[in-house]
């Protein structure tokens, strides 16, 4: 087993450097398009909607309440942050017809 030698000839001759001579294409920028961002801050707002539907005052030893059971607080307020957690991850993998 050797070893490579990499000399100046292995360089691009107008670069000294090997980063130069690499075909990455690299773009500048965010690494998502606008509307990604869009549909992640509806669906992070969606998340904070469902989180605010399961808030509400809690049931102690000295006082019960009976609202803890609430259809609005153990079905609409888990399902809409569910929901919302789901769009988060198609917001980030969503591309354009157009794109590759």
């Amino acid at each position: 087993m050797g070893t490579q030698n990499f000399s100046k000839s292995t360089f691009n001759k107008k670069s000294n450097s090997l980063n130069d001579n690499m075909d990455v294409n690299i773009s500048k920028g965010f690494a998502l398009e606008k509307i990604n961002y869009i549909l992640i801050a509806i669906s992070f707002a969606l998340v904070i909607l469902g989180f605010a539907l399961m808030g509400g005052e809690s049931s102690t030893p000295d006082n019960y309440n009976a609202d803890i059971f609430s259809w609005r607080r153990i079905v609409l307020g888990p399902t809409i942050s569910f929901i919302g957690f789901v769009t988060i991850i198609f917001g980030i993998m969503y591309k354009k017809k157009g794109d590759k």
